[in-house]
């Protein structure tokens, strides 16, 4: 709690009165969403006391204060993963500090591997439950009661409202047949997984798959946000679809779908209630 509350007032000192009712997560590929933030502030992670440092390409590594859609939030440009060597500590530590700055609802975003066969590039899942195949999670230890129970409850780890709201807008904006719910797997990585660990992935219920997400989740609940989790499926893994796989593949299909998600995130923002 000391580092949160150091790391808590050094981004206070910065951005005065700016008071965020929202924070967001971008994913690999994904950082285009800032081009419709209006910014008021760029804090680099490596100037924010305990803060991790982004170490994957695309991931540019910044903390944004701004508006979007006529509403504050805090966007995080880029993300921390557990095989970049971080605990899971270190992985969700800027989600419990956005809680400490005021947010009052998480919204995350990643690319992730397709496991439903009808699932096609660029498509947007939206995640309405997960199977956490992590090694371990952010709860472990000694628990911060300062920011919530011992054992909370999972039941609804992705918020309802936000998931019809988010049905709603891709309906309104014209892209529902790119937009399916799914159960999104997480998986350390960083390798991508075998033919044999997509079909026990399939077989087991998953969707989709991916590397991140799930802690930053678990921490979020833990704290009390509402969640509005988007997977772009950058990369086809049911049988008869799947193929090898480079970055830059990921990257290319990310962008094809980003347009989407910021129209999508913006959506669903502005219909949230004030305060």
């Amino acid at each position: 709690m000391q580092q949160l509350r150091e790391a808590t007032t050094y981004i206070r000192q910065q951005i005065g009165d700016f008071q965020p009712e929202f924070g967001i997560i971008l994913g690999t590929g994904l950082g285009a969403l800032v081009k419709d933030v209006t910014i008021e502030h760029t804090l680099p992670y490596a100037d924010i006391p305990h803060f991790p440092v982004s170490t994957v390409e695309s991931h540019s590594g910044n903390l944004l204060a701004g508006t979007l859609a006529g509403r504050r939030v805090l966007v995080m440009q880029g993300r921390f993963h557990y095989y970049e060597g971080y605990s899971m500590e270190q992985v969700v530590f800027p989600v419990r500090v956005m809680k400490l700055l005021g947010i009052k609802k998480l919204f995350v975003s990643n690319a992730g591997g397709g496991l439903d066969p009808e699932m096609n590039y660029s498509d947007l899942m939206l995640i309405e439950d997960h199977i956490n195949l992590q090694p371990t999670n952010p709860l472990v230890g000694k628990n911060l009661d300062e920011l919530g129970p011992r054992f909370p409850d999972m039941y609804e780890p992705y918020d309802l409202g936000l998931l019809l709201q988010a049905e709603a807008a891709a309906r309104e904006l014209g892209f529902a047949d790119k937009v399916r719910r799914g159960v999104y797997a997480s998986l350390p990585g960083p390798m991508l997984e075998t033919p044999a660990e997509y079909r026990y992935l399939r077989t087991i219920g998953a969707d989709g798959v991916g590397m991140s997400t799930v802690p930053e989740v678990i921490a979020a609940r833990h704290a009390g946000l509402p969640v509005l989790a988007v997977s772009v499926i950058t990369d086809l893994c049911a049988p008869g679809k799947l193929k090898p796989v480079a970055l830059a593949d990921i990257l290319r299909a990310a962008a094809d779908a980003e347009p989407r998600l910021t129209a999508l995130f913006k959506a669903v923002i502005a219909r949230q209630a004030a305060g």
